[in-house]
């Protein structure tokens, strides 16, 4: 299922969500533990898990090279948000009947060109993030499926600059 994108003021809001089948102790530890965390979003790693803590965005391109992305929210096994470029984007998790909620919103300042591609990934990752809780590791990221994302994301973002 697609994210929403709603306008807010003077900015865009993409929303994902995806209900799980895996407590929120199972979930709070794929997006938080290094090891965990590379299996389905291979540029993060956590150096600092806190409030004003630190993450690493690395350009896994065999220089060593990252960008510093600060943590601008956190409550334990609720709330992980952090800086993204100008953007933010903050995962919050809550318990279900059935396991857990994780939503995932994406604070957009403005919609560019660039944006179809950003929300594109993070679908395509929280897809990787769903299958390896259920044990399904993927070794590569799956361009076909993110470029058919891509393709679907763009004519999403046409549209929502219509209105």
């Amino acid at each position: 299922m697609l994210a929403t994108i709603e306008k807010q003021s003077n900015r865009h809001v993409a929303t994902f969500k995806r209900t799980l089948t895996h407590s929120v102790d199972a979930v709070w530890a794929v997006l938080t533990n290094n090891e965990s965390l590379q299996k389905w979003m291979s540029n993060l790693e956590i150096i600092d898990l806190r409030k004003n803590g630190k993450i690493h965005f690395n350009m896994n391109d065999g220089t060593g090279t990252f960008e510093e992305i600060t943590i601008t929210d956190y409550a334990e096994k609720e709330v992980l948000e952090f800086d993204w470029g100008t953007d933010t984007v903050r995962f919050e998790l809550s318990s279900t009947d059935d396991g857990s909620l994780l939503v995932v919103v994406e604070t957009l300042q403005e919609l560019t060109e660039h944006t179809p591609k950003d929300l594109a990934g993070w679908h395509i990752c929280l897809n990787q993030l769903t299958d390896f809780l259920s044990g399904t590791i993927h070794e590569e990221f799956p361009m076909k499926e993110w470029q058919k994302c891509f393709t679907n994301y763009k004519q999403l973002v046409i549209k929502t600059e219509k209105i």
